[in-house]
């Protein structure tokens, strides 16, 4: 099967609903490439199958499978195809100005936002005790409340997060907004009104409804 670029290259998407593998298949979707899902889990007790986890000894998705090779962390899936398929657009070339933005703020997604994200709904994995789990997850939800203030501020009145330029930084804005959850003790994401006006946006977008089905 040929996709939209001309190459018959496909790939494999190890996948769970609700995880950041939604984010990875938006991407593919955008791009039109060829692609199967790999239904697995992020359920913690639950097992991975052994090809799971020799590909991801973590068990996490998403993991990609693409020409006899994988790679795994939504970031760097993001930025590799946003790489491979510059004819869609996006991820700024190497050479764009918008390049450094769109870098830092996929790092920081990854590795601030996710974090919080993950204090709050796995305290476990930084506590010491159960006693000290509930301490660990109400750091996790002011943490969220920071950071999502820091990318509110960065978008301002841009109309995207790279400002005038749809691009993946938006798709991943958008997946992560999907995680808060109010009942948890989570900011609404009403509170950052510039993240709630590209994710309503990003929400719209054919790709986004056939994975997320809205």
């Amino acid at each position: 099967m040929t996709n939209k670029w001309g190459s018959a290259l496909s790939y494999k998407l190890f996948y769970a609903p609700g995880s950041a593998a939604m984010g990875t298949r938006v991407m593919l979707e955008e791009i039109g490439v060829s692609y199967e899902l790999v239904h697995t889990t992020v359920a913690m007790d639950q097992p991975r199958s052994p090809e799971h986890l020799a590909l991801n000894p973590n068990g996490w998705v998403p993991v990609l499978l693409y020409g006899g090779q994988s790679m795994y962390e939504c970031a760097a899936i993001t930025v590799f195809l946003g790489d491979r398929y510059p004819e869609s657009g996006l991820a700024p070339a190497v050479e764009a100005p918008e390049r450094g933005l769109f870098l830092q703020t996929l790092v920081y997604f990854s590795s601030s936002i996710q974090n919080a994200f993950q204090l709050s709904y796995y305290p476990d994995r930084f506590a010491d005790t159960r006693e000290e789990e509930g301490s660990a997850q109400r750091r996790g939800n002011r943490r969220l409340r920071e950071t999502w203030r820091v990318a509110d501020a960065q978008i301002g009145n841009g109309e995207w997060v790279l400002g005038d330029r749809f691009s993946a930084a938006d798709i991943y804005l958008f997946m992560l907004t999907t995680w808060l959850d109010p009942s948890r003790g989570h900011p609404s994401v009403d509170e950052f009104p510039n993240v709630a006006r590209i994710a309503g946006e990003v929400g719209q977008r054919p790709s986004v409804r056939r994975v997320y089905g809205g």
